[in-house]
């Protein structure tokens, strides 16, 4: 086995890799429960092909519409057709089962090479790459594997329990899974009473359609759309603070963070309404939140008391 081992280390650096990113590599040792979440990802809505399916696709091909000079153009190349057909479907499933997967393992793989040259981050939001052993191994680390291995191996395990109870016992979820509508055949000359995304796309959906309410123009919708989602980019640079951790932030960034996770759950609920009132300007003023939050935070975060950081992981 040994010499078999040997054999493929000539050809493969599997011995390393595994050495460097897996039983040498050494985690913060205070990871906590919300740390499952980074090894569980979504899937495809349109491949169904049922009548919200259908219509969803006309929603969303139809934004790119809204640019100029090229809007139709861009349509009609991404439909394949005049309009949504079998052609569609067809480019649509190549695109969920081909091209995505592989520029998925590409970003994961990508993900796991960023994140194991820089570090993972913790609940103290401590570098444990300052504080070493004689043997030049972080004090407050661990191997990655076997103990995170299997730490993640029994999220997994009760995430595919419930993941399976909702498959076998609850797939509509009261139609924020499986709505009704799409138990219908895709047909293009019955619209449903109310089109909406999945429910993790709804408080997006809800900034597109706030736009138009005091704009009167799609294509800012569509851009303000777009800017939602650039903008958690560029947190690293507009979070001023000193400390990484909430555990030593003060009260104004608390105070912040929990108006957006409420101002986030009521565009989530707007998204699933019509567009009609109240929605409509709780949409509106969702927005603006959602915005504030992130262009205010220079000078919130700047400005806000907080605690010294410790010197070494709490726990």
């Amino acid at each position: 086995m040994a010499a078999f081992g040997a054999w493929i280390d000539e050809r493969f650096p599997m011995s390393s890799l595994w050495k460097e990113h897996m039983s040498e590599y050494y985690a913060p040792k205070n990871f906590n429960f919300w740390y499952y979440f980074g090894s569980i990802a979504f899937f495809g809505y349109l491949l169904p092909w049922g009548n919200m399916s259908y219509w969803g696709a006309q929603v969303i091909v139809s934004l790119f519409g809204t640019f100029p000079l090229i809007g139709d153009s861009l349509i009609e190349w991404i439909r394949g057709d005049y309009f949504i057909s079998d052609i569609t479907l067809n480019r649509f499933f190549a695109l969920h089962v081909v091209a995505l997967p592989l520029v998925l393992i590409f970003l994961v793989v990508a993900h796991i090479l960023a994140l194991h040259e820089v570090g993972s981050n913790n609940p103290d939001g401590i570098e444990i790459k300052k504080s070493k052993g004689p043997d030049g191994r972080p004090l407050d680390g661990i191997a990655m594997h076997p103990y995170y291995t299997v730490k993640d191996l029994f999220g997994l395990s009760v995430f595919l329990v419930l993941f399976a109870a909702v498959v076998f016992f609850a797939p509509e979820m009261g139609g924020l899974f499986l709505e009704a509508p799409n138990f219908e055949p895709a047909n293009p000359l019955l619209t449903p009473e109310h089109i909406a995304p999945v429910w993790y796309f709804t408080p997006y959906y809800a900034i597109l359609r706030a736009v138009p309410a005091f704009a009167g123009t799609q294509v800012w919708g569509v851009l303000v759309l777009f800017a939602a989602v650039l903008m958690l980019f560029f947190v690293p640079w507009l979070d001023r603070s000193p400390v990484k951790s909430i555990r030593y932030r003060g009260p104004i960034y608390k105070v912040a963070l929990m108006v957006f996770a409420a101002d986030f759950i009521m565009l989530g609920y707007c998204g699933l309404k019509p567009a009609v009132q109240p929605f409509q300007t709780m949409s509106v003023i969702g927005t603006i939140l959602y915005f504030a939050f992130f262009l205010a935070m220079p000078w919130y975060s700047r400005i806000d008391r907080h605690k010294p950081e410790p010197s070494r992981v709490t726990s």
